[in-house]
């Protein structure tokens, strides 16, 4: 499988919702490599016309699922470490809101697939928007570094490299990304939680990483500067997501879905039972079949529509291959957010 982020930078866009950025600020440079396959096809991008393939597994215990969603494309993701130092990215939003944060046991089934294979130590990493130490404390996580060859680390204690994104009035913004996420040296694995989203509709694994990215160094976070004034269905979020994931993206996708988040999330939402978890290799693909789970249309989702017009995975349902539990046990009705559900019209 090809290395997404190596490909993805050099991966030219379109534009989306009528946003428009100068060459220079979206690629620092000329687009001199791109031209004659754009002359040739007259666009700067192709979908992935491949079939994807997804694991969602249904049962009643949580770190039993997550495990066997793993198995079940060992072989795939066994390849496709290498040399590669693994970074685990749960989601902790907050460190006083279990709900909102990747359950430790999610993670603790991750670590029990990995660990009869890899034998280096394993970074577990996030950047929080408040303190990361304490959530992880909060949460049971440096119980992990007894059981398991890993280290728990506060991402925002360590170095960073500015990129663009889309500020407010539509001007370019510089914005610090951690560099543990643009290093290509680096095996990156997204355990999300499932949960909806109060800008982009949902959180899974695509998000969970790229709103991690930039840094917050507890005197000041960057993380706002991804988002929009005011909330609406074409929040600059989607492109800012959409335009990170150049240099950042997941080579592994888990989703916890045991117990998602509904209503108000990423964080003041309620629990919500599917008893799902799903994994691929590709992130993208994992997005859709986890916002169809979630009762919601994916290419209404517009940072995961434009990152399968991209061709940054593959996003096209019909051509996503599921292992496992059949996808019409798994399909449920979350409630949107109360402002998504307002300018969705859901």
């Amino acid at each position: 499988m090809i290395d997404r982020r190596k490909f993805l930078q050099g991966i030219a866009i379109g534009t989306l919702g009528g946003l428009v950025l100068k060459r220079e600020i979206l690629f620092g440079g000329s687009l001199s490599s791109l031209e004659a396959p754009r002359q040739k096809a007259r666009r700067l991008y192709s979908k992935v016309t491949t079939p994807a393939r997804v694991s969602v597994v249904k049962g009643n215990d949580r770190r039993a699922i997550v495990y066997q969603s793993l198995k079940m494309i060992e072989d795939e993701v066994l390849g496709s470490i290498g040399d590669k130092r693994i970074l685990i990215k749960p989601n902790i939003v907050l460190a006083d809101c279990p709900l909102g944060a990747t359950h430790v046991d999610a993670v603790r089934a991750v670590l029990d697939f990995l660990t009869p294979h890899y034998k280096k130590q394993i970074i577990i990493g996030e950047s929080a928007v408040h303190n990361t130490l304490d959530g992880f404390k909060n949460y049971g996580y440096f119980k992990l570094e007894q059981e398991y060859n890993v280290k728990v680390v506060d991402l925002n204690q360590e170095s960073y490299q500015y990129r663009y994104v889309f500020g407010r009035e539509q001007q370019p913004q510089p914005i610090r990304i951690l560099s543990s996420f643009l290093d290509p040296s680096v095996y990156l694995i997204s355990v999300a939680r499932m949960k909806t989203h109060d800008c982009v509709l949902v959180t899974l694994s695509l998000k969970n990483v790229l709103l991690a990215s930039p840094l917050n160094d507890y005197k000041r976070s960057d993380k706002g500067f991804m988002h929009g004034a005011v909330q609406a269905v074409d929040d600059p979020l989607h492109f800012n997501m959409f335009h990170i994931a150049q240099n950042v993206y997941p080579d592994l996708a888990v989703i916890d879905g045991f117990e998602g988040m509904e209503g108000n999330g990423p964080a003041q939402g309620t629990p919500f039972d599917s008893r799902v978890a799903i994994a691929s290799r590709d992130a993208l693909a994992a997005d859709t079949i986890g916002t169809k789970v979630m009762g919601f249309d994916p290419k209404k989702v517009h940072y995961l529509s434009a990152m399968t017009e991209a061709g940054m995975g593959q996003g096209e349902l019909d051509k996503i291959s599921i292992l496992g539990t059949p996808l019409s046990q798994c399909l449920y009705k979350f409630k949107p957010h109360t402002e998504m559900a307002r300018v969705y019209q859901l």
